[in-house]
């Protein structure tokens, strides 16, 4: 028994430890999106759940190619960034010595392969999305191009891959495999340019927040965030203030027109009701504690999820109201 747990414990510890480099966060946004813009697409000519086991592996290698992708760009990012991660976030593996480079560069390499492999064998657009997004996260990070040292490069690398890429290219690939289109100019709703907006305004948020709890490394090895420039308390105030313009335009938007397959109560109620919740907690943030912030950050990125709820959530209910 003694004998057995000492080869788990080393397992475990391990595991644990290509969790932590995965960057969790960024897992659960990966798969969250993925799963909403297949909800989207499955709903686009009637929700026929008969069919749904035999789609369901469609999801399933979409994720796997994502989030293989996912690992390669976080992953990269490690490896060119030990030194500074060993002041800002010490207990990743590879700053905490859980990972040798060795075993780090192993697995970006399996899972950056893996992940264009699996994306061109299921199709083009999923394919495209894969590739694009690894050839930006390289760009962030491997030196000699390392955009992330200047502000407005890595927030665009950041929010045209989270923003743009993934939310078009996704769709476009379930809606192709999901309801069979062949059109070599394919429609893009409204409902979906409406998330890829939103998406994109919030990742900028995001990537301009994230520095906010590592200027002390940053600062150090000469990496230029906006919260270095700027100071942390203009970054902070900016980004709340684009949240709620961003939560307020977004609901006058669903009302227009122009919108005509989303439930307007369920997304204006929503919306509103993030948005005075995100006000709320930015008040209760001191910005003189790391932890402080750090926390306010990863709160950020759950208001990020929830929209991957909500859109999908509104969308389907408007389509299965309209369609009855």
């Amino acid at each position: 028994m003694i004998s057995l747990l000492s080869l788990m414990l080393p397992i475990a510890t391990k595991l644990n430890a290509l969790w932590q480099f995965s960057r969790p966060h960024t897992v659960i946004g990966t798969t969250l999106s993925a799963i909403a813009l297949f909800a989207i697409a499955f709903s686009q000519d009637g929700m026929n759940f008969a069919n749904f086991p035999d789609r369901f592996p469609e999801l399933i290698w979409a994720i796997v190619a994502c989030l293989g992708g996912n690992v390669y760009i976080v992953g990269l990012n490690q490896l060119e960034d030990i030194e500074i991660d060993k002041i800002n976030k010490p207990h990743l593996p590879l700053a905490s010595g859980a990972f040798s480079i060795q075993e780090a560069r192993i697995i970006v390499a399996i899972t950056g392969i893996g992940a264009v492999a699996i994306a061109t064998w299921q199709g083009v657009f999923l394919a495209l999305t894969v590739i694009v997004s690894l050839l930006i996260g390289t760009a962030y990070s491997l030196p000699p191009i390392r955009l992330k040292r200047f502000p407005f490069w890595a927030s665009l690398c950041i929010f045209v891959v989270r923003g743009v890429v993934i939310n078009l290219g996704l769709f476009l690939h379930f809606d192709r495999v999901l309801n069979q289109r062949s059109d070599m100019y394919p429609n893009i709703p409204n409902e979906i340019w409406l998330l890829t907006i939103f998406v994109l305004i919030f990742t900028y948020v995001i990537a301009i927040f994230k520095d906010m709890p590592d200027t002390e490394g940053d600062a150090k090895f000469n990496i230029a965030t906006l919260c270095i420039n700027w100071g942390q308390k203009t970054v902070f105030n900016l980004s709340r203030q684009i949240l709620i313009w961003l939560y307020l335009g977004t609901v006058l938007a669903s009302s227009s027109s122009l919108i005509t397959n989303i439930n307007i109560p369920i997304l204006a109620i929503s919306h509103m009701s993030l948005a005075a919740v995100m006000w709320w907690q930015s008040l209760q943030v001191d910005l003189s504690d790391r932890a402080a912030i750090s926390t306010f950050y990863q709160f950020i990125w759950k208001l990020f999820y929830l929209e991957y709820l909500i859109f999908p959530l509104a969308y389907i209910l408007r389509f299965s109201s309209s369609s009855t």
